[in-house]
């Protein structure tokens, strides 16, 4: 079937662009609340689902024994944007560990950060993995490596037992299947698996609620989300979506973004997880439908009002001029 449009944008008053996807919201217990579009087609959750894949940088006692604390632990969960508190932290994790940039196997990229890009280009910055948006999730990996006596060559391939944990981790929360036929390449090198969009919002609701997890694992969990939770800035970055969700109102929404138009959310106060997928892959659309679906879950006006402006507003020029507007559609609301 035909994902419904659920976002629109427009300009001089007509439809320019139209946004096909599907959502959904799931409690701990596994019951959808919330359904749009074909959510049982499994996607690649990307980077939208860092803290499960960060699980083990705490339950291995990593975290701990490199006195790691919620910023570390946030930043493992990110994909930041490349600012100098993201490098800087990353590098001190792995100093942690004993270990420099050159342990990282993430590849190297521009910083997500326009301003920051454009300081390095003018003044001849040197260009690292730390730059990488994925390098606090790899510093943790390496970490986890390290304090658990494994060689971290290698961390990003699928039979190095780093990897092995994550899938451990994933497939406990999750209920999904993860296994060799189920998986891709990530931007980053790590193994990425494709499942269905509720079996993703369900392991967040576990995350924040530990329901049907062992007590160690729930713990673990919890310490993430509220990790992420007190340090937005560490997730994201300055004016990103992740940050901004997360910033509208502290401890009550849980948000990270993934690549090809996954969004991912969770509302621990009511023990809900949100997952969304935009079909072509626009992360305007994506911040705007998962924004919307935590405005119709969530109980508190001020923080409705907040999510909707970040699901419908007006978009404007290089010279401040409005333009139009990215609204979502009746189809979702």
């Amino acid at each position: 079937m035909a994902n419904p449009v659920l976002v629109e944008v427009t300009r001089g008053g007509r439809v320019e662009s139209r946004h096909r996807g599907a959502a959904v919201a799931v409690d701990a217990a596994g019951q959808i609340i919330f359904s749009k579009g074909d959510t049982s087609a499994p996607i690649f959750p990307r980077s939208a689902v860092k803290a499960m894949q960060a699980l083990p940088l705490v339950e291995s006692g990593a975290a701990d024994a490199y006195g790691f604390g919620d910023r570390e632990i946030a930043l493992a969960c990110s994909s930041h944007s490349g600012q100098p508190e993201h490098v800087a932290l990353a590098a001190a994790m792995l100093k942690a560990a004993g270990r420099d940039a050159d342990a990282l196997e993430c590849g190297c990229h521009w910083p997500f950060n326009m301003k920051v890009s454009t300081r390095m280009a003018a003044s001849g910055g040197k260009l690292t993995t730390l730059h990488n948006n994925c390098s606090g999730k790899h510093a943790g990996f390496v970490c986890v490596a390290c304090h658990l006596g494994h060689s971290p060559a290698g961390y990003i391939n699928y039979d190095h037992p780093v990897q092995g944990l994550v899938r451990d981790a994933l497939g406990d929360l999750t209920g999904a299947h993860y296994g060799v036929d189920t998986c891709g390449t990530d931007g980053c090198s790590i193994p990425t698996y494709a499942v269905p969009l509720p079996a993703v919002a369900h392991g967040f609701a576990k995350m924040t609620t530990g329901e049907g997890l062992a007590p160690a694992r729930a713990k673990a969990a919890r310490r993430i989300i509220e990790a992420c939770m007190a340090e937005p800035f560490y997730v994201a970055g300055s004016k990103r979506a992740c940050t901004r969700l997360m910033e509208l109102a502290p401890g009550k929404v849980f948000a990270k973004t993934g690549a090809e138009g996954v969004f991912c959310a969770a509302l621990p106060e009511q023990g809900v997880g949100v997952a969304v997928k935009c079909d072509d892959g626009a992360t305007r659309a994506a911040e705007a439908m998962v924004a919307a679906v935590l405005a119709l879950l969530v109980e508190d006006e001020a923080l409705r009002d907040g999510l909707r402006a970040i699901a419908g507003h007006s978009i404007s020029n290089w010279n401040g001029i409005e333009t139009g507007h990215l609204r979502v559609t009746e189809a979702l609301l």
